[in-house]
């Protein structure tokens, strides 16, 4: 078997014409492309054949095990037309269940592809025919809801094109799928976080750098440590063990999408990692955000955009110059890149930006609301330990978490005398702040002053010093289609303890979970999340779209997807008009895995109305 380099692939591609073609990856995505061609090109029609099997592939030359589809990964992108019925056989090579997911796709509920809700799962040599109408439009993407199987390669992108005329203007288009991979087994990375949560984090702070003057000053420093916290925790999972992909593609394989100068050049943006959010810019080109998560907004021009797990962008760029331009997408813990080159021919390429300095973790992201002024200087003289405001003496130890279970002490508090401060003690787990929260490890603190962060540039990006695009800028093109004020109010709290490493809603995991979240079909509820963790959870509602409140009326974004800062709240309204039962949860996967997931019903009937979400 000849040997594929990277310099017999630039020369025969240069030469030749084209580009080589990689086995493993499907057409779409192979090293250079020319763009989706418009009719599609791949996977399309009524009747489509997927097989889900282990595959090698290779990412920066080196080979890796994986999951595809089809023999490719990312899977074959799936074009649909709107107003079609499509039927997908899905047959299992594997020798174990998978399933698929048709991501923000409404689907009947026994076609959304998760084992124990909403279907059964594919069994091992078996195969399984989904069958739906197709009633919308957009960018989306599929993907395993069995196990850690996403984390393998078991995803790929969709597009469906609209009935009529399509209102977003362009003359090409690419489809880029973001991921992240590792050469360790999932089930290996949740071993290690299960056994120490910050495993994967390789940027911590340093006494070398508090010498030079970088990050936390050393009373900060001690008061976040007397906290047992850690400001640098910002992502689980790392550029230690990931490598970031563009199209199944490493940064050194920089993956190419072609262009003609002068043209309006469409760019399908699909986050299918498993633990990462990513922040995309061009240096060079404007990003002219057109569609959030397949749903047309009005146009906002930015230079810089956040794209959690899950969610879609579709992203309008216009180069006038036939020059290269790098596509970024840094990890949001900085640790490491995806990249790849927009040009109007093969071969070239563009310089590379630096890494910047990576994020820390604020008091706002604690839940401090607007105490985030006091941040470093000004807290640096503060005794923070335990949240107790006392005097200087030698802090007393904290609470253990097991002895917080067996009902000792309270977790995270100081043990062996009383705060000096009442009115400030505990305030990191202060239950009269959300008084429905079992007293559980599961809860290792509670927000005090949890804010509406919609608004706010995403963690790490407030001083970038170009535009950035936050929730609030996207306003939907046409008028919602439901208008009607909400009948009830429900809040829903993200929990986690992060030293156990456990996630949960309302401080109950799933597999402690006693009944699903119920809804009357047709009724409108106002849901507010509230998280009272330190890290981004983005938070998917499977077979519905609902509206993010953030100021818009009629015109409010629709979104199946939303990312909760920090220490933050997130609100939005939800028309529950899908009869059956469906998967609401974290789409960080190890998250999920640990607990973070619900099930929310829809019935005809109504049986009740409060689920374990707390009635306003």
């Amino acid at each position: 078997m000849t040997r594929l380099t990277r310099r017999r692939f630039l020369r025969e591609a240069t030469l030749g014409g084209g580009a080589l073609a990689a086995p493993w990856l499907p057409a779409w995505a192979q090293p250079v492309s020319a763009g989706i061609a418009t009719p599609p090109v791949t996977l399309s029609g009524t009747d489509i054949a997927l097989k889900v099997a282990h595959q090698m592939m290779t990412i920066n030359g080196k080979s890796s095990h994986a999951i595809g589809i089809n023999g490719t990964v990312p899977a074959p992108l799936i074009r649909l037309k709107q107003g079609q019925t499509v039927r997908l056989a899905v047959t299992n090579d594997l020798d174990e269940e998978t399933s698929i997911h048709w991501h923000g796709l409404l689907v009947p509920f026994q076609m959304d592809g998760v084992p124990g809700i909403s279907f059964p799962g594919i069994p091992a040599r078996t195969t399984f025919t989904y069958e739906f109408p197709v009633i919308q439009a957009g960018t989306y993407w599929y993907h395993s809801h069995s196990g850690l199987q996403e984390q393998m390669g078991h995803y790929g992108p969709i597009v469906i094109d609209p009935a009529g005329a399509d209102p977003i203007m362009f003359d090409r288009e690419h489809v880029v799928v973001l991921s992240d991979h590792s050469p360790l087994h999932p089930h290996a990375i949740f071993r290690k976080l299960k056994l120490q949560g910050g495993y994967f984090n390789y940027q911590k702070q340093t006494l070398a750098g508090m010498l030079a003057g970088r990050d936390q000053p050393a009373g900060t420093r001690k008061m976040w440590g007397r906290m047992r916290m850690d400001p640098t925790d910002v992502s689980d999972v790392t550029g230690s063990t990931y490598t970031y992909l563009v199209n199944g593609h490493g940064p050194a394989d920089n993956w190419t999408a072609l262009f003609a100068p002068g043209e309006s050049i469409r760019l399908r943006i699909i986050n299918a990692s498993a633990m990462t959010n990513f922040n995309v810019r061009i240096p060079g080109l404007t990003l002219t955000i057109v569609q959030a998560d397949g749903q047309s907004v009005r146009p906002v021009a930015v230079d810089e955009f956040q794209i959690a797990v899950a969610e879609t962008y579709d992203v309008i760029v216009k180069p006038v110059d036939p020059a290269a331009y790098t596509v970024v997408a840094e990890a949001w813990d900085r640790s490491g890149m995806a990249r790849a080159t927009l040009a109007p021919r093969v071969g070239m390429a563009a310089a590379v930006p630096a890494l910047r300095t990576r994020p820390l973790t604020t008091m706002k992201d604690m839940g401090m609301g607007d105490m985030a002024g006091m941040n470093h200087g000004a807290m640096a003289g503060m005794d923070m330990t335990g949240m107790d405001h006392g005097g200087n003496e030698s802090p007393p130890p904290l609470c253990r978490p097991e002895h917080a279970a067996l009902g000792h002490c309270t977790l995270g508090e100081p043990q062996g005398r009383e705060p000096a401060m009442p009115a400030m003690s505990h305030a990191m787990r202060d239950f009269a702040n959300a008084p429905g929260l079992p007293k559980t490890p599961t809860v290792q603190t509670v927000a005090p002053m949890p804010m509406d962060r919609t608004g706010e540039p995403p963690q790490g990006l407030g001083d970038v010093g170009h535009t950035v695009l936050v929730y609030k800028d996207l306003i939907a093109l046409e008028r919602n289609p439901d208008l009607r004020a909400p009948s009830r109010r429900m809040q829903i709290h993200l929990t986690g303890n992060m030293e156990r490493y456990m996630w949960a809603f309302d401080g109950v995991k799933l597999n402690e979970v006693k009944a699903p979240i119920p809804f009357r079909q047709g009724e409108r509820v106002r849901v507010t999340l509230v998280n009272d963790t330190m890290m981004a959870h983005p938070i998917h509602l499977h077979g519905h779209f609902f509206e993010l409140v953030t100021g818009h009326g009629d015109h409010a974004p629709r979104k199946h997807t939303i990312n909760v800062a920090p220490g933050g709240t997130a609100t939005f309204d939800l028309t529950a008009d899908a009869v059956g039962d469906w998967a609401f949860h974290c789409h960080m996967l190890y998250h999920m895995h640990a607990g973070m997931m619900q099930v929310v019903t829809v019935r005809p009937d109504g049986a009740g109305t409060h689920g374990n979400g707390a009635a306003a």
